[in-house]
């Protein structure tokens, strides 16, 4: 696991040593243990390393004597990385080391950009090949998404640049920053940008399961590949306990993230059923809380599941007053405006999974998108007929649904967003018109979440805030032997997640089996009542002195909406306040990403 970085021009302009130590800086957090940068004519490529396999090898870029010419540098775990070093031995290459890694120019040589439709994991990948007349920088990512690769491509001098992170990548003097103009709509309409696109103009993601060739002096070609292929190996407890059983075992320390609900529970003992097996160490599982008495507390349902799976268990406690401070953090390392209370408690909860002294954690995320656990998912599919389902379902991705933000947008923000389209009317043509097409809609829900909204709001938060804090964070449900599975149930399988509940029959508390479901986040709502910690950062931050100058929502009616909730709190209007302050100081944050690099982390 690592944060990467590297150019491509053309031209013989070596890049300057001093403005690649500035990108690395910005990202060093995420790979403290290990930095090296190689540069000549017209290109660059680094890494900055987390060591989580084989820590004592692996030294990247990653070059290989006998295949000069290709350097490689990778984010991410290759699982199946010892079977194919046998493979690529076999046909005469040999590794100096047994870092999932070092094999990567081996495999580009032996089957060129197809390289990554042999890996099997959660990989940012990136080539360089300088062979005479061949060259070509290329990068790869994970089916899912999992590990982020962000680019810029400047069309004025064809210059290709990429990191791992945003505020690393515009620490390269040849990017700009231009925040898109849409941005605030689409916090507000999808609370966090979805697809290729992010919330600075020039800045894309690639894609899920995508490979980008860059030629010098070229724009990327970015194509997407076949989904790594994956063997059936039973019922759903089978597959997900062989993905974890793969997950658990590592060169480091491992724990698990237990929320109290059924995703993580079943991680939790899954990995706990492991480590006993196999005699290791008991199990450590981490719950965060907010001290004083909050609602929707599930820290007794997490105490639930670690005693059942007989686990460790570390009750984190976070002070409210921390709060505003934690919401700068997590806003400057997502790099783009992320609308989900949620992140605050991410980015809390990997900093005592570090100073815990654990390097890998195990989650339940991307369950709820492939075995349909969302409530938005159970309405569209029973949605009567005549019923504008996909309207309603774009609403419950929502910080502020259509009509809140409509009132709340002065009538040239208004004009603009009817001109060019919102991510919301974007989201509701591709359900309706998948529906039109005449497929079930439970495959176009279940598509719609793992290609776009999983890895834009759940995986790239994750990724990003457990590597704010050096950790590595591992999703079983989100490898491909779950994915398939998951894929091939029938329709009526994939809708509440009754083969996750089967699975977890013996497994976890009866309490944590029968509780109504609930995300893992902040209490928004409460927090930001009369004399709650949140109130007097989202009152600065939505002064009207602020929004006037802004000229995107109306300063009058953000205030009454404000007013309104401190009458009477509720999430509704307590989501929306906090999206639109949530974009305010990423508005602010964005214009600092230019300060030295050392200031920035």
């Amino acid at each position: 696991m690592c944060r990467i970085l590297g150019t491509i021009a053309a031209g013989a302009a070596r890049p300057d040593p001093a403005e690649l130590a500035a990108v690395s800086a910005r990202q060093r957090h995420g790979g403290p243990d290990e930095h090296h940068v190689l540069s000549g004519p017209g290109w660059s490529l680094g890494c900055d390393r987390l060591a989580v396999t084989d820590p004592c090898g692996g030294r990247q870029p990653y070059r290989l004597p006998h295949l000069p010419g290709i350097l490689a540098v990778l984010n991410g775990e290759i699982y199946n990385h010892t079977e194919l070093r046998r493979r690529l031995a076999a046909r005469g290459h040999r590794f100096p080391d047994r870092c999932d890694g070092t094999l990567l120019p081996a495999l580009y040589a032996e089957y060129g950009p197809a390289f990554a439709e042999h890996l099997d994991g959660m990989f940012a990948v990136a080539i360089l090949d300088l062979r005479p007349a061949r060259a070509q920088l290329v990068l790869a990512v994970d089916d899912m998404g999992m590990k982020p690769i962000h680019l810029h491509h400047d069309p004025t001098d064809g210059s290709t640049r990429f990191a791992s992170e945003i505020p690393a990548l515009l620490a390269f003097e040849g990017v700009r920053i231009a925040p898109r103009e849409d941005a605030l709509d689409t916090v507000l309409a999808t609370r966090t940008s979805f697809s290729a696109r992010t919330a600075l103009d020039g800045i894309d993601v690639l894609p899920p399961g995508a490979t980008a060739l860059v030629r010098p002096g070229c724009a990327p070609v970015v194509r997407r590949r076949a989904p790594h292929a994956a063997r059936p190996l039973g019922d759903t407890q089978d597959v997900l306990r062989h993905e974890v059983r793969r997950l658990a075992t590592a060169d480091v320390p491992v724990c698990a993230v237990t929320s109290g609900g059924l995703d993580s529970g079943l991680v939790t003992a899954l990995a706990a059923e492991h480590a006993r097996e196999t005699d290791a160490p008991p199990l450590h599982t981490f719950h965060l809380a907010y001290r004083g008495k909050w609602p929707d507390s599930e820290a007794a349902y997490a105490r639930s599941v670690a005693r059942r799976a007989r686990t460790v268990h570390h009750e984190v406690v976070v002070d409210p007053d921390e709060i505003p401070s934690l919401l700068t953090r997590t806003v400057r390392h997502l790099g783009q405006p992320n609308a989900d209370p949620i992140a605050l408690s991410t980015y809390a909860l990997f900093r005592a999974v570090r100073e815990n002294g654990f390097t890998v954690a195990l989650t339940g995320d991307g369950a709820d998108e492939l075995f349909g656990g969302y409530d938005r998912m159970r309405a569209a599919l029973t949605a009567p007929a005549g019923i504008d389902w996909a309207g309603a379902y774009a609403d419950a991705l929502s910080a502020a649904p259509r009509l809140l933000r409509e009132h709340l947008y002065t009538s040239s923000y208004a004009a603009f967003i009817a001109d060019h389209g919102s991510a919301a009317d974007r989201i509701e043509q591709e359900l309706r018109s998948a529906d039109a097409a005449g497929g079930d809609r439970v495959t176009a829900l279940s598509a719609f979440e793992t290609r776009w909204r999983l890895p834009a709001y759940h995986l790239r938060r994750v990724d990003h805030l457990s590597m704010a804090w050096a950790v590595e964070a591992r999703m079983p449900f989100c490898q491909p032997g779950v994915v398939t599975h998951a894929r091939s149930l029938p329709a009526a399988a994939r809708h509440g997640k009754p083969a996750l509940y089967e699975a977890g029959a013996e497994l976890l508390p009866a309490a944590v089996l029968n509780r109504p479901k609930q995300p893992f986040t902040l209490p928004v709502a409460a927090m930001l009542a009369p004399g709650g910690p949140l109130l007097d950062t989202v009152r600065e931050l939505l002064s009207p002195a602020r929004l006037v100058l802004g000229g995107k929502v109306r300063a009058d009616r953000v205030q009454k909406l404000l007013a309104r909730h401190l009458q009477r709190p509720n999430q509704h209007a307590a989501m929306a306040l906090w999206g639109l302050a949530v974009h305010e100081l990423w508005t602010e944050v964005v214009q600092g990403m230019r300060i030295p690099a050392g200031c920035a982390a």
